[in-house]
């Protein structure tokens, strides 16, 4: 089975509702494990099929989006979050509360989105590149943007250094040097994104 997401696999307005209560908690729960608070003021939320699927269902119930070509629309935008076997994908959220923290912060933050990496158990790192689709609309000399889209793009030997665990979360950009552990649950969920 293909990972990414058709048409079939989002279900209509009606059908939605009848599952949403359940689908919602199941997977509120999963992104919990795959959420890696870095810092202050970043998240990176590690998508797969389920946390997609959650965003194009919520999205479709919100927009009213009936029509098989406005959910094919947002398949577009939202399947190469779907990490393929040997990568890895995640939104990148500057998570800022006011005006005066997007001054102070946003124009700082200048690239961030290549500033992160995984130091894996063998010592090997595999760093993060703005997922291609996006990367026009975020990225900007003056300031950066509140979220971004990257993927991390693992070899063979780096999968299989990443499936032992543990892993580290970096930060090396120059006005937010960050690191955090990956929880072993996260390593986890990471390590069933990178099987084939």
């Amino acid at each position: 089975m293909s990972r990414k997401l058709t048409i079939d696999d989002i279900a209509d307005m009606r059908a939605y509702e009848r599952e949403r209560a359940d689908f919602r908690s199941r997977v509120i729960e999963v992104k919990r494990r795959r959420r890696v608070h870095v810092g202050t003021v970043i998240t990176l939320m590690f998508e797969n099929r389920d946390t997609v699927r959650l965003q194009i269902q919520e999205m479709a119930r919100v927009e009213k989006l009936l029509t098989d070509q406005a959910i094919q629309t947002e398949l577009d935008i939202y399947n190469p979050l779907i990490p393929d076997p040997g990568h890895l994908c995640a939104t990148l959220f500057v998570e800022l509360t006011s005006d005066d923290q997007m001054r102070e912060w946003l124009p700082r933050l200048v690239g961030i989105e290549r500033s992160f990496l995984l130091r894996l158990a063998d010592g090997s790192e595999v760093r993060c590149k703005p997922e291609a689709q996006h990367e026009e609309q975020l990225t900007r000399d003056d300031a950066t943007a509140a979220v971004h889209y990257v993927t991390f793009d693992f070899t063979p030997d780096q999968v299989a250094a990443a499936r032992r665990g543990p892993m580290t979360l970096v930060c090396d950009h120059p006005s937010y040097l960050e690191e955090v552990e990956l929880a072993d649950e996260t390593v986890g969920e990471l390590a069933n994104d990178l099987a084939a």
